[in-house]
């Protein structure tokens, strides 16, 4: 490492602010490299980008020249590393390493088993192939499935959780819905269709 990049680095380790902007600056191909292997994974790459960037802040921050390791070599794996937890903590709701674990268990037994069968498996033989009972199986499933959004509509009637959670007024409402969804529908073709339109 040059005299120039091990000054950048040093005094950015104690806090030059316009130093660790340039680090970051000079670095940036190298973040975006590793940011780039993350790509397709539900997170927007500006967003790895940044993940990277904390990576390689702490990389910054825990470097110690004194090993004699290039600077490049100990930030990789920190860079890596920051993306990864938060690829494997991200979410709305947080589940146990060991819920994900059971539920990769219970996914690659599901796919066996229905190549094996040529069907839609039974939770019977999906106990019998983890060795996990129906409710552990259950559990594992309902933690890693995607999180259900509040506005999502359910139903004929397009009700959504929003709607309905912690508003009292919320079955007076439900009923002019549906009351008026029944009026719409006896309203002739045409109307109908300006109505949808609208």
């Amino acid at each position: 490492m040059n005299e120039n990049k091990l000054s950048d680095l040093l005094a950015a380790k104690g806090g030059d602010r316009e130093r660790m902007g340039r680090l970051i600056q000079d670095n940036s191909g190298l973040i975006w490299s590793i940011a780039r292997r993350y790509f397709g994974r539900g997170t927007d790459p500006e967003d790895l980008y940044q993940l990277g960037c904390v990576g390689f802040l702490k990389a910054v921050e825990g470097f110690d020249p004194q090993y004699g390791t290039q600077f490049s070599t100990y930030a990789v794996p920190k860079i890596a590393g920051e993306i990864r937890r938060f690829l494997r903590d991200d979410g709305a709701v947080k589940v146990s390493r060991g819920l994900k674990e059971q539920a990769a268990k219970i996914f690659l037994a599901r796919q066996s088993l229905e190549q094996r069968l040529g069907r839609e498996v039974h939770i019977s033989e999906l106990c019998a192939e983890t060795g996990l009972d129906a409710e552990e199986i259950a559990m594992a499933e309902a933690a890693s499935g995607p999180t259900e959004s509040l506005q999502r509509e359910s139903g004929e009637d397009g009700f959504t959780l929003e709607l309905v959670l912690g508003d009292y007024s919320a079955e007076e409402r439900m009923l002019e819905q549906v009351t008026l969804r029944a009026l719409i529908e006896e309203l002739p073709e045409r109307e109908r269709q300006v109505i949808a339109l609208r």
